[in-house]
């Protein structure tokens, strides 16, 4: 079942377009990816979601809902969390809590602090909150009132790997509770490691959508080996179904073609007695699908206006 519709969505701002052309279904109960750079259009389509801006053209149903004439109904079902998310340098972990919940009661408060695993710092004002921690307590306060979709953008923005990584546990968690999660990220590695179906956006549009396997498989380009064999002739893996080219450059040989070409180019070494420490293989990433739809590399990031 669809949660979120969205058809020929249109932004612009002035002169400048944020979105041009952007259509997409999310999925009950996924966890669903805007990729793309900075500038692409994805956190203003997110903020049309939610009813935050509205928008000049197109259709957009979330939960039924149509954002620009049901924002007070539709607001008491979704959660958020913003990319430009922000407290008070003083306000404690219970106190945002408190005035971020539906109820405000001491109960709600405890629940979500103990199911947070924010407990232990309930105390402690949101200026000393370490990036991990404070993006634990924005996804508490997002979860609050159980809503039933969750936007995130740009969630682990500025934190460091082990940071990012216990982020993206919590990301699953929030799935996990029943709701679900639209995820704004200009990071491949984060949307191939949580997202069920991924949207990649540029220019605002959408320029590829499905699950990463399928993108990466179908338009990532072909896996790559790579091994040393100390100067054997290896120009036999050629004649390997699947294989599309077989190159040696500095001592170092690179075998590209299809995945199912893995298993034969190992078992042709080996029975030449070849057994290269070293050899390893490279699947194709979401880098390489937008590399392969727009010309360019996802960390190119152009700026193009709002986001």
């Amino acid at each position: 079942m669809d949660v979120v519709r969205v058809e020929n969505l249109r932004k612009s701002y002035g002169r400048v377009v944020a979105v041009e052309d952007v259509s997409f279904t999310v999925r009950r109960g996924e966890i669903f990816g805007l990729l793309g750079p900075n500038g692409a259009g994805k956190t203003t389509t997110v903020e049309c979601l939610q009813g935050l801006r509205g928008r000049d053209g197109g259709r957009v149903e979330i939960l039924g809902l149509d954002p620009a004439r049901e924002p007070d109904q539709l607001r008491r079902r979704i959660g958020s969390q913003l990319q430009s998310s922000a407290l008070p340098d003083r306000l404690r972990v219970a106190e945002a809590i408190r005035l971020f919940a539906p109820s405000g009661s001491g109960r709600d408060v405890e629940a979500a602090l103990v199911a947070w695993d924010l407990a232990a710092l309930r105390r402690r004002p949101f200026a000393a909150l370490s990036g991990g921690q404070r993006q634990r307590l924005f996804l508490a306060l997002a979860m609050l009132g159980q809503p039933e979709v969750v936007f995130l953008d740009e969630l682990t923005t500025g934190l460091d790997p082990q940071a990012r990584r216990v982020t993206w546990d919590l990301v699953r968690g929030v799935r996990d509770r029943g709701a679900t999660v639209v995820l704004v990220t200009h990071l491949m590695e984060e949307a191939q490691a949580l997202c069920d179906r991924v949207a990649i956006v540029d220019g605002g549009r959408v320029v590829a959508l499905d699950r990463p396997d399928i993108l990466t498989a179908q338009q990532g380009g072909p896996i790559t080996i790579t091994f040393t064999v100390d100067g054997h002739d290896v120009g036999f893996l050629a004649g390997i179904p699947g294989i599309s080219n077989v190159s040696t450059t500095g001592g170092v040989v690179t075998v590209a073609g299809q995945a199912r070409a893995t298993v034969p180019v190992a078992a042709a070494l080996a029975e030449r007695r070849l057994f290269p420490a070293d050899f390893r293989t490279h699947h194709p990433t979401l880098e390489d699908v937008f590399l392969a739809t727009t010309g360019r590399r996802l960390r190119d990031e152009p700026q193009r206006g709002p986001q």
